[in-house]
C-alpha cells in the first residue's frame, strides 16, 4: 500500500486492495487551556490512528484509515466560545451512514481510535452491532492505553501534562510557550458519590475551570510526548494487527 492514510491514498491503489480493518479517527474542536489549539484532538487523533496503522501493516496486516471526524459531544461547554458540539444521537446517525457503507462494501473490522473524553460510542456501537451483524465493531480510547513506565507527574484529562506534551511532540508549531498556558486547576465537585465514581454527572466546564484546561501542563516536554507517542502507537498498532488475524468466530477460543 502507498499508505494507510485514505485521504492520501488514490483510486488507482485503493482498487487493488483488500483491507481487512477500517479505522476511524474521532476527536472534538474545543479550547484546551490558553497554549493548545481546537484541533488538539483531531490532530492527535489522526496522527496516531495513521501511525498505528502503519505500524501494524508493517505486521503483515491490511488497516485503512479513515478521514477524522472534527467534531464531538461538547455539551458540557456549550457556554465556551466556539466549542463545536456534536450531540450523541447525531453520532449515531453519523456512524449509522459510515457503517452502513462500509457493509454494503463488504468490510467486516470498524475500530473507532477516540480522541476525545466526552465522546462515548459504547452504546452505539451496540445498537449498530444489532443492526449491522456482519461488522465488527470497536472503541480504542488512546488515552486509556497502559504505559510500560510512567511518564507524567501531574494529574489531569484536559490540555494537561500529557497532551501538551503530545502536542509539542506531534505539531510544536500550534503550541504557545507554556508560559501562556493557565494552571489547569479544575474545582472538585462537593457531592461525595461523584467524587468516589459510583455516581455521574456531566462537568460544568465553565464552573470546572477558569482556563479550560483540567491538569497543569507546565511540566510538558517534547521529549516525553515522543515517548508517549511512541509507546501509545506500538500498543494499537500490535492490537489492530492482532485484530486482523483474528476471525470472529474464533475470538471466544474453548
Amino acid at each position: 500500500m502507498e499508505t494507510a492514510v485514505l485521504a492520501r491514498s488514490h483510486w488507482k491503489h485503493i482498487k487493488e486492495e483488500d483491507f481487512e480493518v477500517v479505522v476511524l479517527p474521532w476527536g472534538a474542536t474545543e479550547a484546551h487551556n490558553y497554549h493548545l489549539p481546537y484541533g488538539t484532538d483531531v490532530f492527535e487523533a489522526e496522527m496516531i490512528a495513521a501511525e498505528s496503522a502503519r505500524l501494524a501493516n508493517r505486521q503483515g496486516a491490511r488497516v485503512i484509515v479513515l478521514p477524522a471526524i472534527p467534531f464531538g459531544v461538547n455539551t458540557g461547554q456549550h457556554d465556551i466560545k466556539l466549542d463545536i458540539n456534536l450531540n450523541p444521537s447525531t453520532q449515531l446517525k453519523i456512524l449509522d451512514d459510515i457503517a452502513a457503507n462500509l457493509t454494503r462494501q463488504g468490510f467486516k473490522k470498524l475500530v473507532i481510535l477516540n480522541a476525545h473524553g466526552g465522546n462515548d460510542f459504547k452504546q452505539m456501537l451496540r445498537e449498530l452491532g444489532l443492526k449491522y451483524p456482519g461488522l465488527w465493531l470497536f472503541q480504542v480510547n488512546f488515552y486509556q492505553v497502559p504505559l510500560a513506565e510512567k511518564l507524567f507527574e501531574e494529574p489531569g484529562d484536559h490540555a494537561d501534562e500529557m497532551e501538551t506534551s503530545l502536542m509539542l511532540y506531534l505539531m510544536p508549531e500550534l503550541v504557545l510557550p507554556l508560559e501562556a498556558a493557565g494552571d489547569g486547576k479544575a474545582r472538585q465537585t462537593a457531592l461525595k458519590a461523584i467524587q468516589q465514581k459510583w455516581a455521574w454527572t456531566e462537568r460544568e466546564w465553565s464552573k470546572v475551570t477558569a482556563d479550560t484546561g483540567v491538569g497543569n501542563p507546565k511540566k510538558a516536554t517534547r521529549e516525553k510526548g515522543e515517548k508517549y507517542f511512541s509507546q501509545v502507537t506500538q500498543e494499537i498498532g500490535k492490537f489492530l494487527a492482532e485484530l486482523a488475524q483474528t476471525n470472529r468466530e474464533d475470538a471466544y477460543p474453548e
